[in-house]
């Protein structure tokens, strides 16, 4: 059995189903079948079920699970160790960041890096989900709360202050009574702007959700009503104007992390100095 095999095994037990594992691996649906099938077949065990909702571990496939996972943090870790030791100015490297802060903040620097780098491939993911840097799904995480694993370096990037806005020309909002708000989904409805929010405008009323900044950015500059965001995004964005209710909402720390086996690479190194560089500037 080969590594290449449980990492077929690996994705397809993660996703659920032959499409999604194949998006994960880059490859396409029939080759993670074939693949698939050739495993169970070496190892003599049907180790997944297959129902209408998509592939379920049998048995045997847990058992494998648990092996698997064990011989992936093995190899990822090898791969890390050796990673860390590239003094190399080039190769790959993998941001991830939420949608807004991706594109504008960090964007612009990206840009500059890559040319002063034209070795290092930058590639900005932004995603709401939280990427694994144990696995290596990411080599750099920039988010607003800090990191809990042991094993990832972090520091504090910036601290990132918000304000109200609305569509340009919008009224004062009073109590709120006949406005309406863009805010988070239900989902995130704990976040410190929201409440902030319903508590400043009372007896306004939600007309808007959703979990992209950038999103709400424009639903309130197109007048769907008054919004919180932060103040690189809506400071930037055509037709909102702040809206001073005499309590500015609560700002956010931002913070960037990496897992510790990377922390003598090279060109991580230099991707982290421009980025603290750039965000302080």
């Amino acid at each position: 059995m080969e590594w290449s095999d449980l990492k077929v095994f690996l994705a397809i037990a993660r996703a659920g189903t032959l499409g999604a594992a194949a998006r994960a691996l880059d490859q396409t649906q029939p080759t993670m079948g074939r693949r698939l099938r050739a495993l169970e077949q070496a190892v003599g065990q049907a180790l997944f079920q297959r129902t209408s909702d998509g592939f379920v571990l049998t048995a045997e496939g847990a058992a494998v699970l648990a092996h698997a996972e064990r011989i992936e943090e093995e190899a990822i870790a090898f791969e890390r160790r050796l990673a860390g030791q590239d003094g190399a100015l080039e190769g790959m490297l993998r941001v991830s960041a939420s949608d807004w802060f991706g594109a504008r903040v960090l964007a612009p620097i990206l840009a500059g890096f890559s040319r002063a780098h034209p070795g290092i491939v930058v590639e900005l993911v932004t995603d709401a989900r939280l990427f694994s840097l144990a696995r290596r799904e990411t080599d750099l995480v920039v988010r607003i709360r800090p990191f809990d694993e042991p094993e990832v370096v972090q520091r504090r990037l910036t601290h990132v202050p918000y304000a109200l806005y609305a569509a340009a020309g919008t009224p004062p909002p009073g109590d709120g009574a006949g406005c309406a708000l863009v805010t988070m989904d239900t989902a995130f409805e704990a976040m410190p702007d929201v409440g902030w929010l319903t508590r400043m405008l009372p007896r306004a009323r939600i007309a808007f959700r959703s979990n992209n900044r950038e999103a709400q950015a424009r639903a309130c500059a197109a007048g769907a009503g008054f919004a919180v965001l932060p103040r690189p995004l809506g400071d930037a964005e055509p037709g909102l104007e702040r809206v001073d209710l005499g309590e500015a909402p609560p700002g956010r720390d931002v913070w960037i992390g990496f897992h510790r086996d990377l922390r003598r690479l090279a060109r991580l190194r230099a991707l982290l100095d421009a980025l603290v560089e750039g965000v302080a500037g």
